[in-house]
């Protein structure tokens, strides 16, 4: 089966397989969720969801952020890790919208302090719903291990997952791999004997031989 072909039969099974609506961040206002995804970098979602709250109390919009005291936004979102710069960011980027919108293209996006690629394309496809292939450690993960390519840089692998799907399909398939990743191809030991992709998976029997050691 060509390459095209076998992306759309993974699509299907986890479009089929797995809940309609999937969304890992709490926050749906525009502003608020874009501050969630750069705070969630090398963190987990619980985290973010819970320390938003408090963020976003103290600071509701981004008028307030831009004027906040970086010491004391770094207390706030002390819990996300890697907290000074993350609050250098967030209020930067505060600063940079201003009282306007969220930018709704990539090129604009990732001009925004601490936005890069699958920041932006998170908004893109959450926000704005248009296609938007997001890259993350789970997606990365997954891509690889079933075949869909071989590299571990982001950009490559968004590029050439891009080009395989049609591009109504692509938020689906970004969040549909990615809580696939996160349920059932673990980066330590996935569920290969539960995996619905056991016929297909290149992966599969190299896993299986090493942890039934």
């Amino acid at each position: 089966m060509d390459k095209n072909t076998y992306a759309n039969l993974i699509y299907e099974r986890l479009d089929t397989l797995l809940p309609k609506d999937i969304q890992f961040l709490d926050q749906r206002d525009p502003f608020r969720f874009l501050i969630s995804v750069i705070l969630s970098a090398q963190t987990t979602d619980r985290t973010v969801n819970a320390v938003v709250r408090t963020l976003f109390d103290v600071y509701p919009d981004a008028p307030s952020l831009a004027k906040a005291k970086r010491e004391e936004v770094e207390e706030i979102i002390f819990p996300t890790g890697f907290y000074r710069n993350k609050a250098k960011n967030i209020i930067a980027c505060a600063q940079a919208l201003g009282d306007g919108g969220l930018p709704d293209t990539m090129e604009e996006l990732v001009k925004l302090p601490g936005v890069g690629r699958k920041t932006a394309s998170c908004v893109l496809g959450d926000i704005y719903g248009k296609p938007a292939i997001i890259v993350d450690t789970h997606f990365g993960r997954v891509m690889n291990r079933l075949g869909l390519v071989a590299t571990k840089d982001p950009e490559k692998i968004e590029k050439a997952v891009a080009s395989l799907l049609e591009p109504r399909f692509h938020y689906r398939f970004s969040m549909t791999a990615n809580l696939f990743g996160r349920t059932t191809c673990h980066a330590k030991k996935p569920s290969c004997e539960e995996c619905p992709f056991s016929d297909v998976c290149p992966s599969r029997d190299a896993f299986l031989k090493k942890h039934s050691k």
